[in-house]
């Protein structure tokens, strides 16, 4: 699974990249999975239940 991050790569959205269709359904997939994260997933990467369903239920051309 990947993520986006803020690391400065050709293939990770830049704030002067414009986002494409398929960066929208990558966020909107990541979120999903982040909403069926059980509590010992969601330890692991430092964010609690209501972090990660806030996070879930951001509209998919809501991105980072």
């Amino acid at each position: 699974m990947a993520f986006l991050s803020n690391t400065s790569h050709p293939c990770h959205p830049t704030p002067s990249r414009r986002f494409s269709f398929i960066d929208m359904l990558t966020v909107y997939r990541q979120r999903r999975v982040l909403a069926r994260l059980d509590d010992a997933a969601l330890d692991d990467i430092g964010l609690s239940r209501d972090d990660a369903l806030r996070e879930s239920r951001r509209p998919f051309w809501d991105l980072p």
